[in-house]
């Protein structure tokens, strides 16, 4: 990892004092202070809005800080640009994606350094530096394999080893478990545990309590732009950083569970999709007010399923019936006239419209509600809508004009879903609703997916938590390899016995 000579002469390896930053309306940094020392893995926290984001972006040189120093290895530091900061050994693993689908493996570590051969690019050494990185991360992809072919996994693994490649000295992972299963989360962890031992601050930003109590040394929380507390992690207990960053208690973490399921409202028969492999003859109901969980390992096909119901996967076979009435969701749009929504895994790619704003993100799946009797839309209708997917989830945005990239993803991921409950469906599908959320925003959405469910509508949702299937649900459908193993009733069933199951047909 670079020159073994690190020029630190203090006990950090990175400083940033005092650091504030402000945009239009909104302070969003008011005098952070973050220390990392070397050989360390350094927690930072908050609820989406916080600016753990922010922050880092200042570091990053994607933001310019209004106020405050940094030091990096001893230096007085003030990057222009992310180009800068790699090259001097600062990297970043985002929680979004960013890599270029058409492009192959190799492409999307080296793009902008390729190694050249006189005016040519050095395929061969390009092949053999990619491969030389994989083999000491333990990797296992084919570098020349275009990355719009791989999993969401493989592409966070890709992302980490493009980091790794930079022979960086401060390595920033942000939400980095949110797509792997636990056997990806161990191989991270010794990654992690690696770059550490070689001398490496890792700066660690996840929402979920147990990785941070399980890997890392320290942790800085934030609180609306504030630091609230820089301790060692072995003198905080979860609950008492949980107050912390929400500026209340939560006695317990998921709500009490009210909702009666009821009557048959979806019955799914032999349904097979296409694009093999897919699903294959997966059968199972829905009752009103109920919420079902899909479960299985990554590769179980489980998303299949539900963008098979929502006309996204052409159905090769099966039946689908709504109340008793057969249905064929052939496109999205008909899936939505039918009564269902879908709020995707991977919102940056397939839910949200990144360079439109707040108002256009939470409308637009209900438009054609909006139109008035001469045809036009009704914008007092659409103002008020939209301060009520603000309100009803919380969201934090200067205004309804905000264009929605510039919200946290916690908070982009809240207006997708208020979009789909303006549209009042009779199937609400959840692709891990709550992926990078913090603890706060998660409790919020659980508490509406189950008054969802009071009001007699039909909820699935899938999700690579088990503590949080375990929480919410009312039965638990297990997926492996594309088929339906076993249906649970998630009172009567426990962790072991669900990763059990996801096993049997791999």
């Amino acid at each position: 990892m670079g020159s073994d000579d690190l020029t630190v002469q203090s006990e950090y390896l990175l400083e940033m004092a005092n650091i504030s930053k402000s945009f239009p309306g909104v302070k969003a940094l008011d005098n952070i202070n973050l220390k990392v020392r070397p050989y360390s893995v350094h927690a930072l926290v908050g609820e989406n809005g916080s600016g753990k984001s922010t922050l880092l972006k200042c570091l990053f040189g994607i933001y310019k800080k209004d106020t405050g120093n940094i030091l990096y290895q001893g230096k007085a530091i003030d990057f222009q640009s992310s180009k800068e900061a790699l090259k001097n050994g600062v990297s970043m693993v985002h929680q979004e994606l960013n890599l270029v689908l058409q492009c192959s493996v190799m492409d999307n570590i080296w793009l902008g350094r390729y190694p050249q051969k006189g005016p040519f690019i050095n395929q061969n050494k390009m092949y053999s530096d990619t491969k030389a990185i994989f083999k000491e991360l333990g990797i296992d992809i084919d570098p020349y394999h275009k990355v719009v072919n791989l999993s969401i996994s493989q592409m966070q693994m890709i992302e980490i080893a493009k980091a790794f490649s930079y022979n960086a000295k401060i390595i920033i992972m942000d939400e980095p478990t949110s797509s792997l299963t636990e056997k990806e989360i161990i191989h991270l962890f010794t990654i992690i545990r690696k770059l550490k031992d070689s001398g490496c601050g890792i700066i660690y930003i996840s929402h979920k309590m147990e990785e941070i109590f399980q890997l890392c040394d320290e942790i800085t929380i934030l609180r609306d732009g504030q630091c609230i507390t820089t301790q060692k992690l072995k003198s905080l207990g979860m609950e008492e950083i949980t107050a912390m960053m929400v500026g209340r208690s939560l006695n317990q973490r998921f709500p009490h569970k009210s909702n009666m399921p009821g009557e048959v409202i979806l019955e799914v028969c032999n349904l097979t999709a296409l694009r093999q492999p897919s699903i294959q003859d997966v059968s199972f109901y829905l009752h009103k007010g109920e919420i079902l969980g899909i479960a299985g390992l990554v590769g179980a096909k489980r998303t299949d399923i539900v963008e098979t119901l929502f006309g996204m996967r052409e159905k090769v076979s099966g039946t689908i019936k709504l109340y008793g009435k057969e249905i064929n969701n052939t496109s999205p749009n008909k899936a939505i006239k039918n009564g269902f929504a879908l709020v995707t895994e991977e919102r940056r790619f397939t839910g949200i419209y990144a360079f439109l704003d707040v108002k256009f993100n939470s409308l637009i799946s209900n438009i054609y509600k909006y139109k008035n009797k001469i045809g036009l839309l009704d914008n007092k209708k659409m103002k008020n809508d939209t301060q009520w997917v603000i309100e009803a989830m919380s969201v934090k945005t200067l205004d309804h004009s905000t264009q929605i990239r510039f919200l946290s993803g916690g908070n982009q991921q809240k207006v997708i879903i208020g979009r789909w409950l303006l549209a009042q469906p009779e199937i609400l599908m959840l692709d891990e609703p709550t992926r990078g959320i913090d603890v706060g925003a998660k409790f919020e959405i659980y508490q509406l997916i189950i008054e969802l469910a009071k009001k007699k509508k039909g909820i699935i949702i899938i999700s690579s938590e088990m503590p949080e299937l375990l929480g919410i649900t009312d039965r638990i459908l297990v997926m492996s390899n594309g088929k339906v193993v076993s249906i649970l009733d998630t009172k009567k069933t426990t962790q072991n016995e669900i990763l059990r199951l996801a096993s049997l047909y791999l």
